[in-house]
């Protein structure tokens, strides 16, 4: 009787792990489309990404750089200050997007530009993404807005 105990034990403990083991490969799955690492453009063009990775980009909106294609087609320059990358996005653009404003970017660097697929804007005047603050910050080009 004892022994048969023992041996059930041994079988739940076994199956709790196989299951948490399942749990954890599904989660991790789950999950490997969901993460986006943020990239600035000195770092897009110092080690360009593959094709097929989706990543975020950020900078400011370079002056004079925005063009109203046909359609919905737009394009732009997203620059760190030291470097800048060209950008395409078709959707319709968030209000607050503007030349000389910060942004954040999701897509594809394809054929040397960024295909963007969401294009996330600045919400107030002193707003940036921290991101962006960071890597202006780094590049030494950062300058606080307000107080």
């Amino acid at each position: 009787m004892k022994n048969l105990k023992k041996q059930r034990r041994i079988q739940v403990i076994i199956i709790t792990f196989i299951a948490l083991a399942l749990s954890t490969a599904l989660i991790g799955y789950a999950m490997r489309d969901g993460i986006n690492f943020f990239r600035s453009p000195s770092e897009v063009l110092q080690q360009p990404p593959d094709k097929d990775e989706i990543f975020r980009i950020g900078g400011l909106v370079q002056e004079k750089s925005l063009v109203r294609g046909s359609g919905t087609v737009i394009t732009f320059i997203v620059t760190d200050g030291n470097k800048s990358v060209p950008v395409e996005y078709s959707g319709i653009l968030p209000d607050l997007f503007a030349e000389g404003q910060g942004m954040i970017a999701t897509g594809k660097y394809v054929e040397e530009k960024f295909v963007a697929s969401e294009i996330l804007a600045k919400h107030d005047e002193n707003y940036m993404p921290k991101e962006v603050i960071d890597t202006l910050k780094d590049q030494g080009v950062f300058k606080k807005v307000g107080n």
